[in-house]
């Protein structure tokens, strides 16, 4: 389970980083080199900006819970192990 909540928060890692990459600095919104245009006449320029925040912070909160969880599974392993050693 450990290592599937590894793989996974790995995962997230780097869609995050992908994310933030896509933003354009101070809050312009979808970047044209990553399909802005289309992204904009999709969904409309306020509309792209609002998912990928929206996006971002779903991120960051699944990075979070995931790591707090993994540190759960490392303890509870690590605790294992070392009864058993005994």
């Amino acid at each position: 389970m450990l290592t599937f909540i590894t793989v996974l928060t790995s995962l997230v890692g780097l869609l995050l980083v992908a994310v933030i990459l896509i933003q354009n600095p101070k809050g312009g919104g979808v970047d044209s080199t990553y399909g802005g245009q289309a992204t904009t006449q999709m969904f409309g320029a306020a509309r792209s900006t609002d998912f990928i925040e929206k996006l971002t912070w779903y991120l960051v909160i699944a990075l979070f819970v995931m790591c707090v969880a993994a540190s759960f599974f490392l303890k509870s392993a690590g605790a294992s192990t070392q009864l058993l050693s005994q």
